[in-house]
Parts: C-alpha cells; structure tokens; sequence
C-alpha cells in the first residue's frame, strides 16, 4: 500500500535489528510498505545497492533503485559521473532512476560550478534513458529550477521538498513531483505544511530519505522505511483523510511517474 519513493537501504542503522537487514525488509512488509526506491549516491554504492534489491526484491515487495552521483561527493567525484557512464549504469530494468543529483550550496559553495554541470549530465542522462531525475537542492533553489529549466528536464522528483510555494509551482509547471520526507511532521515545520496543502494530489509523493529525517513520532530515532506510513499520516491530516489513503494516492502517483516514459 505504501511507497517510499526515497531511501538509503545501504546506510541504515540495523542495530534495532540486531544487525540483519532481512528484519529491516520484514519491518516494511510489516508496515504494508509494498514498494521502495533505494538511492544511490556514490558510483561505490551501486554494487551493494544492487545486490540489496536482487535479494530482498519479491512479490511482496518491490524494490528498485537509482544510479547518480550526490552534489556533496568530492569534485572528482562529480566530474566522473558522465553521461556515458550514467547511462551504461542505468540501463537495467532494475534501475527505476537518475540520481540522486542536483545542488547543495549548504554545505559547499567553493564547487557549485562542478555541481551545475553534474546536475546537467544527469538531467540529459535521464533525458537519454526516459527514466525519472531524482533532484536534491539545499539553499540553492534558483539555480536548481534555472537549470531544470535551461536544460528542458521534466520528468523526475523534487526529493525532500522543504522549499517555499513558488520553488514548488516552478517545479510542478515543469512536470516534476513533489516528494515529503519526516520533516513535514516536524513542529516547527507549519510552513511546509502550508505548501503541502497546495500540492496537487496527482503530484505528491512520500519517503523516508531514511537512515535520516525520522517523522514524528519517531522523530530523534535512526529512520527507516518502515516509517514512511507516518509522513502518509501527516499529509492524511492536511488533506482531511486517512494514511490508507494517502499510501494508496502516492503509490499509484509514483507508478504513474515510473510509466510516464515506458
């Protein structure tokens, strides 16, 4: 019933699990959480990542990933994420996704124009394979939507939506998705809130963004995805109906994102 469209499989804390990701897996299958995209952010990561979904992939539970290159990798690390080696990586059926990509002057400034050009390699990666862009921005809004823009991307995710109205209309007109981690649940967050209310329903999606960003009540606590129906709850409060409904409304919007291109 529900989808976490965002999540970091490989970098979850299992020691509420005794260290076994088998129970992690049975943790979601628990929480009715019947599909999941595992993020990938390091060329390093894609084998582990790989081998996560082969396993644990079944009827029960769908899992894909993605293949990109985080803005806060090292430089060297951007400049080898290249068009051909995007697309060569993403060309399984396994992978649902390009990224994650996109901007993060929060943390660095002294790379942007590296960040920009990653950004654009992975915008006509997903361009190339008709496979959705999966886009991270922190206090780089403008740049993140003039590029987006400059570049005709159209098909993929805003992840981790924690912008203003205008950043997530710009992004809406140009046929993204606007995904809601934990955050939105978060006391402090009621202008999020406000913005979620705005979202088209055809255009919402969840996710964890786990092992970070655990929603209340479960906030201050390693996330996982297991968690995601508690974002469905938040939303379910803003829009006046239950977390079934909103786990079923985003399941079905993340299909239709998957099958916009096949």
């Amino acid at each position: 019933m529900f989808t976490d469209s965002h999540c970091h499989l490989n970098h979850l804390d299992l020691t509420a699990h005794d260290g076994e990701l088998s129970r992690v897996i049975d943790a979601m299958k628990a929480a009715n959480v019947s599909r999941a995209m595992a993020i990938m952010c390091d060329f390093a990561e894609h084998d582990t990542i790989k081998n996560i979904v082969d396993t644990y992939g079944d009827e029960t539970l769908n899992l894909g990933m993605s293949v990109g290159i985080h803005p806060c990798e090292d430089v060297s690390v951007l400049q080898s994420a290249t068009h051909e080696r995007l697309t060569d990586m993403a060309a399984s059926d396994t992978v649902w996704a390009i990224g994650e990509t996109g901007l993060d002057y929060y943390w660095s400034e002294d790379n942007k124009r590296e960040q920009q050009a990653s950004l654009a390699r992975h915008i006509h990666a997903s361009q190339t394979l008709k496979k959705p862009l999966i886009v991270h921005t922190r206090e780089a809004k403008h740049d993140t939507i003039d590029i987006l823009r400059a570049e005709k991307a159209e098909h993929g995710i805003i992840h981790c939506f924690t912008e203003d109205w205008e950043t997530a209309k710009a992004a809406l007109d140009l046929g993204f998705y606007i995904s809601f981690s934990g955050i939105v649940s978060f006391k402090k967050a009621q202008s999020l809130r406000d913005v979620a209310r705005q979202v088209p329903k055809d255009r919402l999606l969840i996710e964890t963004d786990s092992p970070y960003l655990a929603p209340v009540p479960k906030r201050g606590k390693p996330n996982e995805p297991a968690y995601v129906p508690y974002v469905a709850a938040c939303l379910g409060d803003l829009f006046g109906c239950s977390k079934e409904e909103i786990g079923q409304l985003t399941t079905k919007n993340f299909e239709n994102l998957l099958a916009q291109y096949a």
